[in-house]
């Protein structure tokens, strides 16, 4: 199955003024968001990327344009279900005010039962986007094959939530993982299980290009068997 490039966003404006931006219209890149975006073509030029998927939201558009200019090529699909987890009567507030809010708590804490006012639940907003992940890599591999690598740029908690579903976590640890913005999180699905291969990644990626020998059709079905060290792609 194919291997999955998850971008977050560069720094937006929102971040730069402790906002919880959520689904507000109209929030961009800051300046170094847009420095970020720009270093994007470079960090992926070693990627054959079969596509580019990305949320409705500016930030996310914003951060793509850049690569999108350097591969003319390559097809821009926009996903709803990856966008921001949808923060209700919390979007555009200040964290610092929000910090005193009791569901943050929960929200920090136990997430799994927490639901923003206006808004939605987090296990809802978990839910959708592996649901779009899962729909999207079906797509890729029948158009591209199963070595196909496509990038997908969303926001930090999405990423996270994907994470904790490809690491086997229960929702409740995912405020334990971090991506900073326009990082890189990459991770490959094979029949029995995803693998994490890159987390929050600001470096190289030249090492996540397809092999120029064609991986068996199992796919390290054979290294699930066994376990342990051998298990890795």
């Amino acid at each position: 199955m194919p291997t999955l490039i998850l971008v977050r966003h560069g720094r937006s404006t929102a971040n730069t003024a402790g906002v919880l931006a959520g689904r507000t219209p109209g929030v961009a890149l800051d300046e170094r968001g847009a420095e970020q975006a720009a270093a994007l073509p470079g960090r992926l030029a070693g990627l054959p990327l079969a596509a580019a998927v990305s949320s409705p939201l500016q930030r996310c558009r914003e951060t793509l344009r850049p690569l999108l200019a350097a591969r003319p090529e390559l097809e821009l699909h926009t996903e709803d279900r990856i966008s921001e987890c949808d923060y209700g009567d919390w979007s555009g507030r200040k964290l610092a005010e929000l910090a005193d809010e009791p569901l943050m708590g929960v929200v920090q804490q136990h997430p799994s039962a927490a639901a923003f006012p206006g808004g939605e639940s987090m296990r809802g907003m978990q839910a959708r986007a592996v649901d779009a992940v899962r729909d999207w890599n079906a797509r890729i591999e029948a158009a591209h094959g199963d070595d196909a690598v496509y990038v997908m740029c969303s926001h930090g908690d999405i990423i996270k939530a994907l994470v904790a579903d490809a690491l086997g976590m229960h929702l409740d640890l995912f405020q334990r993982i971090h991506a900073d913005p326009c990082s890189v999180t990459a991770i490959r699905y094979t029949r029995l299980r995803p693998f994490l291969l890159r987390l929050g990644d600001t470096g190289d990626l030249a090492p996540l290009a397809p092999s120029e020998h064609p991986r068996p059709a199992a796919d390290s079905d054979a290294d699930a068997a066994v376990g342990g060290g051998a298990g890795a792609p």
